[in-house]
């Protein structure tokens, strides 16, 4: 799928108008009829609006459908609720609706059409954003980067690609990427209920992934798509290779999107990658065409193939080799490569008081020093970021088993020491 020259494209690229008829909707009317008598069957009886409401379509297109199950008999008025009709189902739509059910059981919103889909993600695609030095220290703030990784993730972020984050374990890979969708925070993209294809539905709207928008948008907006926030999934050593491709449900006979489906205009966080139970080649090899080309393609339970778009900032982290985990040809689709390295003594100083302040506890300079001094001479670490987050949290644990209010002086970081390390690594009594 290309691009259409001729769509808006944009931070907020509108979804299409609230369609008026049915010749306006983009998937088949007899779908939209069962559809109707699915939900009527299992919530009704309820008012014509109440259709409206659950049906996610314009009054004029469930009016239209109405007129169309009345006349087969399937539903019928039964009085009024102010100035709304009350509609119930009849006994011969309970029968068709039974019989609609054993095929495919989705009675939610009504859904958009694949090529919709398609080109909505596309005019909302991560590529079509910008990102500038202010925003990157704004959203970055909360962490202690220097200029030239702060420089390095946005251009990244301006690919609208991928990235590959690496190094040490403990130097905080993770916390990186978990922190690069607060620079897209405040973007917006519409997101489908669900998407329809030759009969088959694919539920996309997930509100443990998709986080509506304080603002409903326009009011004549389609209301089959939802105004979220860009999304952001992470998987990490649950993956499987299953979970790339749709996932069946056998009992209620319809499909959920897959991981990158629901991912699609904002970022999908591979971490840890390299211990997923898929092996890494596997996975690679199957991501080879949607990093190249951003499209990738799902296959139906009766083996048709679909093409869907590939649209996200993928972000795969990993304390492994890369060298070792993909080959040239893969490394060369993933354009921005970025070492995460140990702290240096000033960085974690500064992560050290920040961690402090966090927890509410006194920072003392020295303190900090004096753990240097111990990770480096007596325990030979490397000034991991992650250490002063840990060792303060196992003050704080202590604090709380005890009884008391948490401190953090000699005593109590020389515990937390010897607690975190392994037996035979602890570091005894600070250094005077």
């Amino acid at each position: 799928m290309e691009n259409d020259p001729g769509l808006e494209t944009g931070a907020l690229a509108g979804p299409p108008h609230l369609p008026q008829s049915i010749a306006d909707v983009d998937v088949p009317r007899s779908f939209l009829e069962e559809l109707l008598l699915k939900i009527l069957y299992l919530s009704g009886p309820f008012t014509f609006f109440d259709w409206v409401r659950l049906a996610r379509l314009s009054k004029d297109v469930v009016d239209e459908l109405f007129q169309r199950l009345r006349k087969e008999q399937l539903c019928e008025v039964t009085g009024m609720v102010g100035n709304d009709r009350q509609i119930a189902i009849t006994s011969q739509g309970r029968s068709r609706a039974r019989e609609l059910l054993s095929w495919n059981q989705y009675a939610g919103p009504a859904p958009v059409s694949l090529e919709t889909y398609a080109r909505q993600v596309r005019r909302q695609s991560v590529r079509n954003v910008e990102v500038h030095p202010a925003i990157m220290r704004n959203a970055l703030a909360h962490l202690v980067l220097d200029d030239q990784t702060v420089t390095r993730l946005g251009t990244a972020l301006n690919s609208g690609g991928s990235i590959f984050l690496h190094g040490p374990t403990g130097s905080g890979k993770t916390t990186i990427a978990a922190a690069l969708p607060r620079v897209l925070a405040d973007d917006r993209v519409w997101i489908p209920f669900a998407v329809e294809i030759d009969g088959q539905v694919i539920t996309v709207f997930d509100p443990l992934v998709h986080q509506n928008f304080p603002d409903s948008g326009p009011v004549k907006s389609d209301p089959r798509w939802v105004l979220c926030h860009r999304p952001t999934v992470v998987v990490g050593g649950e993956l499987t290779i299953e979970m790339l491709d749709l996932q069946f449900n056998a009992v209620t006979r319809f499909y959920a999107g897959p991981v990158q489906m629901k991912a699609n205009c904002g970022v999908l966080i591979i971490d840890d990658f390299g211990r997923q139970r898929v092996r890494p080649e596997e996975l690679l090899n199957r991501w080879v065409v949607p990093l190249d080309r951003r499209i990738d393609f799902l296959t139906l339970a009766g083996g048709k193939k679909l093409e869907i778009p590939f649209e996200m900032f993928v972000v795969f982290s990993t304390n492994m080799n890369p060298a070792e985990l993909a080959d040239a040809a893969f490394l060369r689709r993933i354009q921005t490569k970025i070492k995460v390295d140990v702290a240096s003594e000033e960085q974690f100083r500064e992560i050290f008081r920040r961690t402090c302040d966090e927890r509410g506890l006194r920072h003392d300079p020295k303190l900090a020093d004096e753990l240097i001094e111990i990770l480096q001479r007596k325990l030979s670490e490397p000034l991991r970021p992650c250490y002063p987050r840990d060792l303060i949290n196992q003050v704080c644990w202590a604090a709380r088993y005890e009884g008391q209010s948490p401190v953090l002086d000699r005593e109590t970081l020389t515990r937390a020491i010897d607690t975190y390390f392994l037996s035979g690594q602890g570091a005894g009594a600070p250094k005077e």
